[in-house]
């Protein structure tokens, strides 16, 4: 029975998060990662911490046309974050067993920071209101270059958690054949709550 400092987590969760929120992510890779990582694995034992694999060169979906007084809302602003991909990173290897996220992530304190100028924020550490988040995630091989960051408010609609959601659902249907990783990477950046509603049938709600 779950103590009454700790409840019991919502029918589907597979790990409870640091930030004490819930992720339904069926794969693992990538879980919790706009959440501080994972705090408790709620079915079998946590994966085994992944060596760093080479992810090549980056790829922008676009060319970047503005690198100061980009406009900061839901969604990114294109002329500053087009998003990009990695070339290493294919669906025979972002579909491996043996690859994480954590194999590749590598945005450092200091482009978090360049980040948030290029949106007009002041640098800092703003905890669970913001999230740098990557525009292509890094299970559908998305790069770590500025390009394919941006600043992600909680109370945005519908935010980044339900993204988060959409991008666990991707790699399944890349994995599974059922989309290829490209049109997966350019639809996901090009509008991905158009691509939310065509996968799940419904417009995303945070």
């Amino acid at each position: 029975m779950a103590s009454a400092s700790t409840p019991a987590p919502p029918p589907g969760a597979t790990a409870r998060c640091r930030d004490k929120t819930y992720s339904y992510s069926q794969h693992r890779r990538g879980t919790c990662s706009h959440h501080g990582g994972v705090a408790a694995w709620l079915t079998g034992a946590a994966p085994r911490q992944a060596s760093k694999t080479a992810a090549g060169t980056t790829v922008l979906l676009a060319r970047r046309t503005r690198t100061a007084g980009c406009r900061l809302g839901a969604n990114p602003d294109r002329r500053c974050s087009p998003g990009a991909y990695h070339t290493r990173l294919t669906r025979d290897v972002i579909c491996s067993a043996s690859f994480h996220t954590s194999s590749v992530r590598n945005v450092p304190e200091s482009e978090k920071f360049a980040v948030e100028r290029e949106y007009g924020l002041a640098p800092g550490h703003y905890g669970r209101t913001l999230e740098i988040d990557h525009i292509v995630s890094l299970e559908l091989g998305g790069s770590n270059d500025m390009a394919n960051l941006f600043p992600e408010r909680l109370d945005a609609h519908p935010g980044y958690r339900v993204k988060d959601r959409l991008e666990n659902r991707l790699h399944d249907l890349v994995c599974a054949g059922s989309i290829s990783l490209r049109s997966a990477q350019r639809r996901i950046a090009a509008n991905w709550q158009a691509l939310y509603r065509q996968v799940y049938g419904v417009a995303p709600s945070g």
